[in-house]
């Protein structure tokens, strides 16, 4: 049955041209959200504009840097002029940097991450909240910040460091009834995760998932949009981890 949860409702996605935000994207339009797509690189936003505007939906797209602050700034008050409203964001721009142990990473290595990870992260939601009245925001969090990848050390800190913000956020914001969550995908196959993970190594991931299989964005789409959607009106402060049942203990038969 088709759902009409995000009818009149307009969500913001990070890094919305590929991967998880696109799918997201989709997914959201399908239940009838308007959406600003936001990324760093015009062709992905804009084609998928294209797609979207093609299937009836309404969305902007807007390239811009989240590591920006001014730039951010823009970004919102953009989708206000568009729109009128803000209900939702999907707070999902982010980068991998590197794969090295943490013993050989320099300083330097942690910059990139901090900016867009981190203060990227933390730009987009802090000129969000005031142009929303009640609403959801989602992170994009990462399993490995429970869990443990060699070589994804630094990364890894950056997502840590996301979910501390929202538990902190889901307390401060919980009056103005808007509420912080996140998600944890495990391995999912991105175009970002295509660059890193080669398909041996690709293979043992599957064979210690539960469900055998790796995961796709589309996998993550649905949990974006229940934790966007007012199903989800009593869930704040809460991490939530996809991964096909990857992190769980246990031998593996």
């Amino acid at each position: 049955m088709l759902q009409t949860r995000f009818i009149g409702k307009t969500v913001l996605i990070t890094g919305a041209g590929t991967g998880m935000g696109r799918a997201a994207a989709i997914r959201l339009a399908a239940e009838g959200a308007q959406l600003v797509l936001v990324g760093r690189r015009p062709e992905p936003i804009n084609r998928l504009l294209s797609e979207l505007e093609a299937s009836g939906g309404a969305a902007i797209a807007i390239a811009g840097d989240i590591a920006d602050n001014e730039a951010v700034a823009a970004i919102a008050d953009k989708t206000i002029e568009r729109f009128g409203r803000l209900d939702g964001v999907f707070a999902n721009a982010g980068i991998l940097g590197e794969f090295k142990p943490l013993a050989v990473t320099d300083a330097n290595d942690f910059d990139a991450l901090i900016d867009t990870n981190l203060k990227g992260t933390f730009y987009t939601i802090k000129h969000c909240l005031p142009v929303m009245k009640g609403g959801s925001i989602l992170i994009n969090a990462s399993w490995t910040a429970a869990g443990v990848m060699p070589g994804a050390g630094a990364y890894a800190s950056t997502k840590g460091a996301l979910l501390a913000m929202m538990r902190t956020l889901a307390v401060e914001q919980g009056a103005r009834n808007i509420r912080i969550n996140a998600i944890n995908p495990g391995i999912i196959f991105t175009p970002m995760a295509d660059d890193v993970i080669d398909p041996n190594f690709a293979a043992r991931l599957a064979a210690h998932t539960p469900l055998r299989r790796n995961g796709t964005s589309e996998d993550i789409a649905g949990t974006v949009a229940w934790l966007l959607s007012h199903d989800a009106d009593f869930v704040t402060g809460q991490e939530i981890t996809v991964d096909g049942g990857y992190t769980i203990g246990g031998l593996r038969p």
